[in-house]
């Protein structure tokens, strides 16, 4: 017997939009100003999607452009999920005593019961936290790397060693900036056994015109993909958001047909 899920990833950019207006009156100037519109824009967005599982890239958690709200909160308070969020910077980190990037980060909205939460942090990079939620039938990483080539294969490596603990299917998600091209995690998916739901390379970024494949849900074998998109013309942010719905076999049947072949 299988279960099957949905799954959404967008990094919304802290809801700051993009387009002209977000370079005025100053270059990027968009990242002072109230996220509330946007934000509810984006939350009307997840809501005629409806996935399982919502996967959120750079959230702020209440700062002065969120009327001191946490937006992880408010939109799984309005579409009834499960809120799980963390600070993207490691706790010995500068970015925690300077104002507005003290209160960014990254969350995972789930409504299947989360059996364990884990949050790791790798050893290099500014960014460098994983969310790590055990579900009934396979576990989800929710990642954001380094800007920079050098910390993002160390941030991998460490992601590779999390992977390898795990004894569930496994879905790793987020948005990788692999900005020399897909060949930069080639020998991780190769060494994890994971593979790319983006079969035919689509990219994400920039969400007006885009170019660049940063956004990527990868699967173990175990996990059969029933349908992947990259949903274009959704511009509440830099980013496109990126959907798939897949199947995954019920573990508790699994564990039990198992015993049964056993005895």
């Amino acid at each position: 017997m299988t279960k099957k899920y949905s799954f959404l990833l967008y990094n919304i950019r802290y809801g700051a939009g993009r387009g002209w207006r977000f370079n005025l009156p100053l270059p990027l100037s968009g990242y002072l100003k109230n996220t509330t519109r946007n934000i509810s824009h984006i939350t009307k967005f997840i809501k005629s999607v409806d996935p399982d599982i919502v996967g959120l890239i750079e959230v702020d958690r209440g700062s002065f452009r969120t009327n001191k709200q946490n937006q992880a909160q408010d939109i799984a308070k309005a579409l009834g999920y499960h809120p799980s969020f963390n600070s993207k910077y490691g706790g010995s980190s500068l970015a925690h005593k300077i104002p507005i990037m003290n209160m960014q980060g990254n969350a995972v909205l789930t409504r299947p019961d989360i059996k364990n939460k884990r949050i790791h942090y790798f050893k290099k990079g500014v960014k460098r936290m994983a969310i790590e939620l055990e579900l009934e039938d396979f576990n989800i990483f929710l990642i954001h790397l380094s800007l920079t080539y050098r910390s993002r294969q160390w941030q991998l490596s460490d992601l590779y060693k999390l992977i390898k603990k795990v004894d569930k299917p496994v879905i790793v998600a987020g948005d990788f900036n692999i900005f020399w091209g897909e060949h930069e995690i080639e020998l991780f998916m190769a060494a994890t056994g994971l593979s790319s739901m983006n079969k035919d390379n689509v990219p994400s970024f920039p969400s007006k015109k885009p170019k660049r494949q940063l956004d990527f849900i990868l699967h173990s074998p175990d996990i059969k993909v029933l349908d992947f998109k990259v949903l274009d013309g959704i511009t509440f942010s830099d980013h496109l958001p990126v959907s798939c719905k897949f199947s995954v076999k019920d573990r508790q049947k699994h564990l039990e047909s198992d015993q049964k072949q056993e005895k």
